[in-house]
């Protein structure tokens, strides 16, 4: 298949730049192969069974985003100039690759000091991209980004207006609890404390795996046949616990449902037979498009995605093309919300 076939053109008005408050009150689009129905997440109990699983993400976003300046001796002075990071691959414990605006400015060797006594040395340069050696390490220096930092808005967001106060808490889930995402899984942020318990007490069951969303996510497919694509590698964990009760639940005909691409992503990586999760620990580059045959994956609550990417090729294998192609076309001439702080979509290939 070729990246055109996942292409459609989006209103600018329907990238949401702030989220529904409260979280539930996000618009939900539930979907199945032939029935579609409006409603909200508020609502999200009305479409699920008692003993269905949902598997959540509980990774924290980083406060990745880090102004800094420059300092190098030059015959001129100082040599200070203002430079952005997007801390977007951790390679060691101080060690870390980002994204650097405007890269020009910076040069092996240089020092960048950000706040709260933050610093580090540019070790590497790739045209955009840098490595940074901080000189704090390990918890101390996840510490110190969360100070010194501001959250890592996704570039349609980020390139309309800045990260503020707000965002700190809007771009983390209620149950994010293991830092190390430079994005976040946002198919989770409609959930509250109010939501998840009426889940709960309805008989949906619920348990979580960990990976960390890297920047990779927004990236656009480059190549024309998406056979040719190369996925970004993100870490993730399941537990022996999560494993089990997936296992379990296939095993005893209940559905299994990711909330976020990421958490299916990981799940499948896991999966070593139909129906079967192993605990899983490491890096994972799965590429889900058409074609795909689904070891660990009953549905998936997840966002409206962007044209030509990943993430819209993975519902594709889900739903099929053409069955997208018609739920998008439906979420746009309803004014749904798109991207990281929009509405949600529940896709239910058993849903009649």
């Amino acid at each position: 298949m070729r990246t055109d076939d996942f292409d459609f053109d989006l209103p600018e008005a329907l990238i949401a730049l702030r989220p529904a408050q409260p979280r539930p009150a996000s618009r939900l689009l539930v979907a199945g192969p032939k029935r579609m129905e409006d409603s909200h997440v508020h609502a999200l109990g009305t479409f699920l069974r008692k003993g269905d699983l949902l598997v959540f993400n509980d990774t924290r976003v980083l406060a990745a985003y880090l102004a800094g300046t420059r300092l190098r001796a030059t015959s001129d002075g100082s040599g200070r100039a203002q430079v952005g990071f997007n801390l977007i691959t951790r390679l060691g414990a101080d060690h870390w690759r980002a994204l650097a605006r405007p890269a020009k400015r910076l040069k092996l060797g240089d020092r960048v000091e950000f706040a709260q006594g933050l610093a580090a040395e540019v070790t590497a340069r790739d045209q955009g991209e840098v490595e940074l050696r901080f000189t704090q390490t390990g918890d101390a220096l996840d510490a110190a980004i969360e100070a010194a930092g501001d959250m890592p808005l996704p570039p349609y967001i980020a390139s309309r207006r800045a990260a503020d106060a707000a965002d700190r808490a809007d771009y983390q889930t209620v149950f994010a609890s293991r830092p190390g995402a430079v994005a976040a899984p946002t198919a989770s942020l409609h959930f509250d404390a109010a939501l998840l318990g009426a889940l709960a007490a309805k008989g949906v069951e619920s348990t979580r795996v960990t990976l960390h969303v890297g920047a990779g996510t927004f990236l656009p497919v480059k190549v024309d046949d998406i056979a040719s694509h190369k996925m970004h590698a993100e870490w993730g964990e399941i537990s022996v616990a999560s494993a089990d009760a997936i296992t379990r639940a296939h095993a005893e005909g209940r559905r299994v449902i990711p909330v976020g691409t990421t958490a299916l992503r990981l799940i499948e990586s896991a999966a070593t037979a139909k129906g079967v999760v192993a605990p899983w620990q490491g890096e994972t580059d799965i590429f889900i498009h058409p074609g795909y045959e689904f070891l660990a994956t009953s549905g998936l609550m997840t966002n409206f995605h962007l044209p030509r990417s990943t993430l819209l090729m993975l519902v594709s294998a889900l739903m099929g093309l053409g069955r997208m192609r018609e739920v998008y076309a439906h979420a746009i001439a309803q004014n749904y919300r798109f991207f990281s702080y929009g509405d949600s979509s529940l896709l239910l290939p058993d849903l009649t």
